[in-house]
C-alpha cells in the first residue's frame, strides 16, 4: 500500500490527547489503556505540547513529585517540533531521525494537533528510502 502524506497514514485514528491541567497520573492512566508512550498535550485545540514516558520519568518520578498531583503542564515538553497531516512520511523520518524524537505530534493549519505518529507507525521500506536518499545525495528527503 502506498502512503501519500501522513494524513493517510493517520486515516481512522483519533487523536488522544491530555488537558496540560490533568495530572501526571491521569496521563498514564491514558498512556496505559491506549497503550501508547507519549501523548499530544492540547488546550482549545491548539497543539501545546508533548509529554511522553521519558518525561515523566526524569521530571516527576526522578525529582519526587507526586504523580497524582502534578499537573502535566509542570512535566511536558513545550512547543514541540511537528509535522503537518500534508506531510511526507521522509519528512516525519528526517525530523525524528534528527532530533531523536521517537513520537511527533501532527497538526493542520493553526496549530490544530490532529494526530501523533511513532516510529513504529513508519513503515520500514520508507526508513530504508530515506536513508539511501541521505547516502546518495547528502541530504534529506524533504
Amino acid at each position: 500500500m502506498l502512503i501519500t502524506s501522513i494524513g493517510h497514514l493517520l486515516e481512522g485514528r483519533s487523536l488522544i490527547s491530555v488537558s496540560p491541567d490533568a495530572t501526571v497520573e491521569d496521563a498514564c492512566l491514558l498512556f496505559d489503556s491506549n497503550r501508547i508512550g507519549a501523548l499530544a498535550v492540547v488546550g482549545q485545540g491548539q497543539l501545546l505540547g508533548i509529554l511522553c514516558e521519558r518525561d515523566v520519568i526524569r521530571r516527576c518520578l526522578a525529582q519526587r513529585l507526586p504523580a497524582s498531583q502534578t499537573k502535566v503542564a509542570n512535566v511536558m515538553t513545550p512547543n514541540p517540533v511537528s509535522v503537518h497531516l500534508a506531510d511526507g512520511l521522509a519528512k516525519a523520518q528526517s525530523i525524528m531521525d534528527e532530533g531523536g524524537f521517537r513520537h511527533l505530534p501532527v497538526v493542520e493549519d493553526d496549530n490544530l494537533a490532529v494526530g501523533m505518529i511513532s516510529v513504529r507507525d513508519i513503515p520500514t521500506d520508507y526508513k530504508v528510502m530515506a536513508e539511501r536518499f541521505r547516502e546518495y545525495s547528502g541530504k534529506d528527503p524533504v
